[in-house]
């Protein structure tokens, strides 16, 4: 719970048995998490038992791919704010409580894993990983003018609601490069967002994208080729931009409203008012 609003941490999982419960248990141990839904997506034998008694709710992606897994997480929960996290072992759930805290200004909050500082000893985030991420999202930042984006794969990431309702109709991607369509679209609807600096650790087990060279290099060019399809607008969709109304919570709108009410019988009374005394005028005549 954050701010008096439930807060659902979503794990796409595949190939993450040893790894899996110790990552849930520490979501839930932060105290902010008010449930961890984990969607197998026909994940290795065992990751079941693994999640059991966890007090996740596990949920099943037959369709195969990290942005499937992802939108049927996304799609089954009403949690306030959403995050997207690995149960590899590589985020630190105590990140948590950062994230959060992000959130009380901006509507989504981006994780980086490119930081000298918090990457840590044998994690997957070698020069060609690290600065890849950083190359295509700096290309990212230039192209559309974007606040400072140093990562494009990182998948730990808070939406509000009312964020991610917003971009949900045009997330069509199923496959690993889903996490830049999420960032794209955030950034085509004009919301707002910022990135901010995460741990990440070594992980459990081999990834199947990233613990291959050539997976990782065809990744990267997909990525590129993602985000100049936006770039020149061949992604045509029709998008309701955000304004600042959409960052309101819905007794603060409400308040608007009234306000404008208001202030509208205020001035239809002023007019009436001025109007009063020339006829008035005209009657004495």
């Amino acid at each position: 719970m954050w701010r008096g609003k439930k807060v659902a941490v979503i794990f796409p999982t595949y190939n993450e048995k040893d790894s899996i419960r110790a990552a849930v248990l520490g979501y839930f141990a932060t105290g902010l998490a008010d449930e961890v839904i984990v969607v197998n997506n026909n994940a290795a034998p065992g990751t079941s038992e693994e999640v059991a008694g966890t007090g996740a709710r596990e949920i099943f992606e037959t369709k195969q791919g990290y942005g499937n897994a992802l939108l049927c997480g996304i799609d089954n929960t009403d949690a306030d704010f959403l995050v997207l996290s690995e149960p590899d072992g590589t985020f630190n759930p105590n990140d948590l409580v950062k994230i959060l805290a992000y959130s009380d200004d901006v509507p989504v909050v981006f994780g980086t894993r490119t930081s000298r500082e918090f990457i840590w000893a044998n994690a997957n985030m070698g020069r060609f990983l690290r600065w890849g991420n950083w190359a295509v999202a700096k290309m990212t930042e230039l192209l559309f003018n974007t606040t400072l984006l140093t990562d494009m794969g990182c998948t730990l990431r808070l939406f509000e609601r009312r964020a991610i309702q917003r971009i949900r109709p045009h997330l069509t991607i199923g496959g690993s490069h889903f996490g830049p369509q999420l960032l794209l679209e955030v950034v085509s609807h004009g919301i707002p967002f910022v990135e901010i600096p995460v741990n990440y650790r070594s992980r459990v087990g081999e990834s199947s994208v990233t613990g291959s060279f050539w997976k990782a290099f065809k990744l990267g060019m997909r990525m590129i080729a993602l985000v100049w399809e936006y770039r020149l607008g061949l992604v045509r969709r029709d998008r309701q931009p955000w304004t600042a109304q959409d960052g309101k919570s819905p007794d603060e709108r409400a308040l608007v409203l009234s306000d404008r009410s208001m202030l509208q019988l205020a001035q239809a009374l002023a007019r009436h008012e001025t109007a009063q005394p020339a006829a008035h005028e005209i009657n004495s005549r």
